[in-house]
């Protein structure tokens, strides 16, 4: 975790969303930076405040939560986006998830459970809600797709490796990793290394959507 609160950025079209997600953040001991109402308003705000974490709601008018992702990927912005849905629509969390956000949880998350993403987040670390893996898993499996995906060609994992995946998924660190497997964390690193160079993936999220597109997890 951070040694100083994380500084936050919390985006949503509706301004009660956005007033009662900063009041739990700032109980919780996170300092929120700034508000802003879409995409457009989302890449002054960070421009003006370089938060350390962004909260991100992907369905906005004009200027939407996957437009930021992109905008902020051309970019070169590398301020970890932490989207909160409501799941209404799966294949706009999949194209968030290829466009490069680090972490996923529905809006009904208890305070704790938000701000532990949030820290975790802003330490470097990646955080995908255990219900959105399981939802995420029955989507692909009913045969869909997010827009422009493709397959890829994975190697085969050890069930050593396969095991840290899980974990991974399900939104452990990697000390807690180490902890739970009885690995030192540098052995957990050296494991998540060789899974994102065998499922071609650029990071934790990256992989884990490989993984279940390819029907690794599930």
């Amino acid at each position: 975790m951070t040694d100083t609160a994380p500084r936050v950025l919390v985006v949503d079209d509706q301004t009660l969303v956005r007033q009662g997600i900063r009041t739990l953040l700032e109980l919780a001991g996170i300092e929120v930076i700034g508000e802003a109402s879409d995409g457009a308003e989302a890449l002054r705000a960070c421009a003006a405040h370089s938060p350390d974490v962004v909260l991100l709601d992907l369905q906005m008018p004009v200027y939407d939560g996957l437009w930021f992702l992109k905008k902020q990927y051309e970019q070169g912005i590398e301020i970890p986006v932490l989207v909160l849905t409501t799941f209404d629509d799966d294949a706009l969390v999949l194209d968030a998830m290829r466009a490069g956000a680090k972490g996923y949880l529905l809006k009904d998350v208890t305070v704790v459970q938000l701000s532990h993403a949030v820290e975790l987040l802003a330490s470097g670390g990646t955080f995908i809600g255990p219900s959105i893996t399981d939802r995420l898993v029955r989507f692909i499996r009913s045969g869909a797709q997010p827009s422009g995906a493709a397959g890829v060609v994975v190697e085969d994992l050890t069930d050593r490796e396969l095991e840290v995946l899980r974990l991974v998924a399900e939104g452990y660190s990697n000390s807690q990793i180490a902890e739970l497997v009885r690995l030192a964390e540098g052995t957990v690193k050296n494991y998540i290394s060789s899974i994102l160079l065998k499922l071609g993936a650029r990071d934790r999220t990256n992989a884990v959507l490989r993984a279940i597109r390819e029907g690794i997890l599930g």
